[in-house]
């Protein structure tokens, strides 16, 4: 059916479908025409975790996927673009090129595991979401005869979101640089068109003592485990003045090699957060002096080194975010509400360094589990994706990719959500 065409409904009476609900079932017919390919991306990913900048074999599926895609060369794919496991698929719409510029979309696949669950955060979902949208706008615009302007559609795979932040490398090496606007979703245990992800600022913190023998001479050595046990008991006493959207959380990932060897050295890591960059140094400050602190009363050293990128608060961005929840209760999809959005908990993404370069939007959408992220429960869940009655639909029936992924194709009063925001 093209645009301009009347749809036959029920009863053989015809209704006047307007141009721009005619692209959206164009773009849902694509994306359920790959409900098969796009089912086994995801399971290839999860089925072989992979950690930060490591995750080659998920690189390796995704490229291919792009690769295989009929039209032979539709999609020009560049791999290990700027990063060993970041790629770059990118298809333009045909004719028009005579325009000064074409626009352009950006689509971001995250797919890094977490050390010891696996998919635990449904990163798999999120390649699988990105790619779905992709090819559902892609086969939107291809059903134009002509286009007002041209349109370069463009995934990004970005590794490296659970340490690290692949993306902010990418922003630093100029991958986002023409991007016009940019979309990716997350799972979750609700469908939330923004959670208030917030800034967050990691560092390690190393104290170097000097060892003795633990029960021949103890008064010989300097505890870099007793600085290590003071610096956590002195920051769970801080958070009594903490603000309450402000969080503090670590490990002490080395206390000592054997009982009676008083340690010589101590390692912690530790993570901050808070609302936005203004109150991050702030926080951070407080949790330095914690640190320092356990240091001068054991005798040891310390380091504090810093992480090597912050990751930004997620700007929200409402013509988005209201396009996104227009289109999802079209599709049956049952939303939280703005206040739960604002009071909910959340966490970080590097994805907040992106929001504050091109504009763009990373809702939640729930895959039928009430499972917590980053535990063993939601790893089994990213891989089940159960949820058919959630979504209304019959029992035994298996949800689209549309249906089960928050896809986001067009605004409202008729015009594309990303013309919204050029």
């Amino acid at each position: 059916m093209r645009p301009g065409e009347e749809r036959p409904v029920e009863g053989g009476a015809c209704a006047s479908v307007s141009d721009l609900e005619l692209l959206k079932l164009r773009a849902a017919e694509c994306i359920d025409a790959a409900a098969e390919r796009l089912g086994a991306l995801s399971r290839a990913i999860w089925s072989e975790p992979e950690l930060a900048y490591e995750e080659h074999q998920a690189h390796g599926v995704l490229t291919r996927f792009f690769q295989s895609e009929t039209p032979a060369g539709s999609w020009a794919v560049q791999p290990h673009y700027q990063l060993a496991t970041a790629f770059r698929a990118e298809w333009g719409s045909p004719g028009g090129w005579a325009a000064p510029r074409p626009l352009h979309l950006g689509f971001l696949c995250e797919y890094d595991a977490l050390p010891g669950i696996g998919h635990a955060c449904g990163h798999n979902l999120i390649a699988e979401v990105g790619a779905a949208a992709a090819l559902g706008v892609k086969g939107a615009l291809e059903s134009l005869a002509g286009l007002p302007l041209p349109v370069k559609v463009i995934v990004l795979g970005t590794p490296a979101e659970e340490d690290g932040g692949g993306k902010i490398d990418l922003i630093e090496a100029g991958a986002f640089k023409n991007l016009d606007v940019v979309f990716m979703a997350h799972p979750s245990q609700e469908n939330a068109a923004y959670l208030p992800d917030v800034a967050e600022h990691d560092v390690t913190v190393k104290y170097y003592g000097k060892a003795s023998h633990a029960a021949a001479y103890p008064w010989e050595g300097l505890n870099a485990l007793d600085a290590a046990v003071l610096a956590y008991n002195n920051l769970s006493v801080l958070r009594q003045q903490l603000k309450p959207a402000w969080r503090v959380h670590g490990i002490i990932k080395n206390g000592g090699v054997k009982p009676n060897i008083i340690p010589s050295y101590s390692e912690l890591i530790y993570y901050f957060r808070a609302p936005s960059m203004k109150e991050l140094p702030v926080l951070t400050k407080k949790a330095e002096d914690c640190f320092r602190a356990a240091a001068l009363a054991t005798g040891c050293t310390v380091e504090i080194d810093g992480g090597a990128h912050d990751y930004y608060n997620v700007l929200p961005n409402k013509s988005l975010w209201k396009a996104y929840v227009e289109n999802g209760k079209q599709l049956g999809i049952d939303f939280i509400s703005e206040d739960a959005m604002f009071s909910g908990p959340s966490g970080s993404t590097d994805f907040g360094n992106v929001s504050f370069v091109v504009p763009g939007i990373h809702p939640y959408f729930y895959i039928g589990s009430n499972a917590l992220n980053h535990t063993e429960q939601y790893t089994e869940a990213a891989a089940i994706l159960n949820g058919v009655q959630d979504l209304g639909l019959p029992p035994g029936t298996e949800p689209t990719p549309l249906q089960r992924n928050a896809i986001l194709t067009t605004g409202p009063a008729g015009k594309s959500s990303y013309l919204l925001v050029n």
